[in-house]
């Protein structure tokens, strides 16, 4: 989770750079003094500090992270709603609680914080913190795309996909999609592979449908990685020597029929194919591990 760097943090950094650590102690010193005056933004840049640790010159403490964030949340400080939303969700120095995690997000989402929003689209989706409701989910992931939020853009492929508190239609799915996979969101990528692969949304178009999974393999997306064996076996474009390698890849990565359908792919090749496939795999492995 990414949170605004704000003008106290900054100084942190500058003085970490530049000067050394005996300077971060005495800004550390001083951002203590501004926040128990009840500044918001250095109660929040504290929050920060001790959110990270010992880059931004404390011992890192969720606790301590929390009681801060806290402190500025209450005077309306949007980044550390959004940042106590995170915290109660994730369980991070509190105790994890949905509700509180909801309420959290809401303040903030209402002041414009994306990441709240989308946050609060997850909520509403899964049912977590709030009762189960499609379409409010769909409100929120909507909210978050005015900011080109990837995360929001690909939910609202999804909703749009499975007619999940819209009318289904695979033509603007893909709209989602597109504007989330060229912002480089790995699962918007894999999904376009698929619309392009079963013509939906979209004219079917093989060499798409590969050029998308195949920007999620390189990811590490292990979905994308076996959806590259399959489309090289299956597709117009076959390749029994990419398939062998995709599917070796993404049984190395930990999908459970990648071994299997390699396997069924080497049926079909020769010694010589089979030889070149697993110096590939080898390649591809190396490069393209999933993000922890």
């Amino acid at each position: 989770m990414k949170f605004r760097i704000a003008k106290y943090a900054s100084v942190l950094v500058l003085a970490f750079v530049f000067i050394g650590s005996n300077l971060i102690g005495d800004a550390i010193d001083d951002l203590k003094k501004k926040a128990e005056q009840g500044h918001a933004e250095a109660q929040y840049t504290l929050g920060l500090a001790y959110s990270i640790g010992e880059e931004h010159g404390v011992i890192q403490d969720y606790k301590e992270a929390g009681k801060w964030y806290r402190k500025a949340a209450e005077q309306g400080h949007a980044e550390a709603q959004c940042a106590l939303g995170f915290i109660y969700h994730k369980g991070q120095g509190v105790i994890q609680d949905y509700k509180e995690a909801v309420k959290w997000n809401i303040k903030a989402a209402e002041q414009g914080q994306t990441y709240s929003q989308v946050r609060l689209g997850n909520a509403y989706l899964q049912g977590q913190g709030v009762a189960q409701d499609d379409k409010e989910a769909v409100k929120w992931f909507l909210k978050a795309t005015e900011n080109r939020n990837a995360e929001a853009q690909y939910k609202l492929g999804l909703m749009y996909n499975n007619g999940q508190g819209v009318t289904q239609d695979y033509k603007e799915a893909v709209k989602w999609y597109r504007k989330a996979a060229e912002q480089g969101h790995a699962d918007a990528q894999s999904n376009m592979g698929f619309m392009y692969f079963f013509g939906h949304g979209v004219t079917q178009d093989y060499k798409e449908a590969v050029k998308w999974c195949r920007k999620a393999a390189e990811q590490g997306d292990v979905l994308a990685q076996f959806s590259l064996g399959f489309m090289y076996s299956n597709g117009v474009i076959q390749d029994y020597v990419q398939a062998h390698g995709w599917y070796n890849v993404a049984s190395a990565n930990g999908s459970k029929k990648g071994a299997e359908k390699r396997d069924n792919v080497a049926k079909r090749m020769t010694p010589e194919q089979i030889a070149k496939a697993q110096e590939l795999a080898k390649q591809y492995f190396e490069k393209y591990q999933p993000k922890k």
